[in-house]
């Protein structure tokens, strides 16, 4: 990691200056698969609107169309975009594999140019491991494009940039962590946004900052209890998927006028389109074991962390139950089918974690193929349109009317709350 103080920018010329004394610049190589492209994602979730993200691959293969060489026009003008980014107020998140040998003047000259904070990291993981996670990729025309003998080729070691300017970060962090540790080095939370009328982001814009199930403005919420019942989409002529099912069929409860928005949202999708109900209503002793059983397991990975640090990383993947919108009958996992009833393509399976989908599971993850991201858009504008929220983490996941949506809403109090199934 490199700060690059106030007095450093000094020795830039006029004419090389850029951004301001408080835009941050972070820098993120890697090998290909190495996750860097769901990291500069996850910062921009987490920080909102006004973070540029400047990709390698967008520039050279999307925009170019060109060969990586050490002449390659897209180096000079992803330093262009970079710099005319931070000049306009924004953070910039630079992410490529950006080969030191082909890349590296143009990254430490941003660096000594730019008048804010500035950090770089190295994104290490072995071979075997990137092997490994390309293979899980869900892209079947990207997987039969990219073969395992092109990651070997690419495959550089610890090709770091000269004196010592990046900080290696290894396989073992998880993606969670990894864009954690990034924001706090960075103190990205804390740094300035851009001016309010840049930035103007729709509830499903993938620039509205990710609100996790552990902010404590979700559980300070108040619950108005409305009293309506939980009733069974079995009823309803809803396609419903079993994978979920438990012997009291409480999974295939909602509440009545969650019932009511998810029929609009039906009607919303086109013809040959429906939804597949998998999850709803999940008692509160079923959520309490997933809690549990998801935090044992950050436990056992990280045994120094304290028992309040396990408690906000579990709360990110899985509700604690006073708050849980699943709980409360007012949340559903939901995907898209076609007319037969064949799951179509989302990216990733319902309910991968961002470690095992590599950040596919965030709504607005960067590595979809364009078929995903076309379902994906289908049903998220299906189920805004009928009134639900999307919990960013999740592209399957919608509420309405509990703690969390009206957080999102800056609704005083939700309607529902805590239930028993009778």
């Amino acid at each position: 990691m490199t700060s690059t103080p106030n007095s450093a920018a000094c020795h830039a010329s006029t004419a090389t200056a850029a951004g301001r004394s408080d835009t941050r610049l972070v820098v993120i190589r890697g090998n290909s698969a190495s996750g860097k492209s769901s990291v500069a994602q996850g910062l921009r979730d987490r920080y909102g609107c006004g973070v540029a993200i400047v990709g390698q691959d967008v520039i050279r293969r999307n925009v170019l169309r060109e060969h990586d060489t050490a002449r390659g026009a897209n180096i000079a003008l992803l330093g262009r975009i970079a710099r005319a980014a931070l000049d306009a107020g924004f953070h910039v998140v630079l992410e490529g594999i950006l080969y030191a040998d082909r890349y590296g003047h143009m990254i430490t000259s941003l660096v000594r140019d730019h008048r804010g904070v500035s950090n770089c990291y190295y994104l290490d993981v072995p071979l075997e491991a990137t092997l490994v996670r390309h293979a899980s990729k869900a892209d079947a025309a990207y997987l039969a494009q990219v073969t395992d003998d092109h990651l070997t080729s690419w495959y550089r070691e610890l090709d770091l940039l000269p004196g010592g300017l990046e900080s290696v970060i290894p396989a073992e962090s998880t993606l969670q962590d990894t864009i954690a540790r990034i924001a706090r080095e960075t103190d990205l939370a804390s740094a300035s946004t851009v001016p309010p009328q840049q930035c103007k982001p729709s509830q499903g814009d993938s620039m509205s900052p990710l609100v996790l199930m552990s902010d404590p403005r979700v559980a300070a919420i108040p619950v108005r209890e409305c009293g309506e019942p939980l009733v069974d989409v079995r009823d309803h002529d809803f396609r419903v998927d079993p994978r979920k099912q438990d012997p009291l069929g409480a999974f295939a409860h909602v509440r009545e006028g969650v019932l009511a928005q998810l029929q609009l949202a039906r009607s919303i999708l086109p013809a040959g389109t429906d939804l597949l109900f998998i999850e709803g209503y999940r008692p509160l002793s079923l959520q309490q074991r997933y809690f549990t059983e998801y935090r044992n397991e950050l436990a056992a990975a990280h045994p120094d962390w304290t028992a309040e640090q396990l408690h906000q990383a579990a709360s990110r993947y899985v509700s604690p139950p006073q708050i849980a919108p699943h709980s409360a009958g007012a949340a559903v996992d939901v995907t898209l089918v076609d007319q037969d009833g064949h799951e179509l393509d989302l990216g990733t399976r319902v309910n991968a974690s961002p470690e095992e989908s590599d950040g596919a599971c965030f709504t607005h993850a960067p590595n979809l193929s364009d078929h995903a991201r076309h379902h994906r858009t289908l049903l998220l504008n299906a189920m805004e349109e009928a009134g639900f929220t999307n919990y960013g983490i999740e592209f399957w996941h919608f509420s309405i009317a509990d703690r969390y949506d009206a957080l999102m809403r800056q609704e005083p109090h939700a309607r529902y709350g805590p239930i028993e199934l009778p």
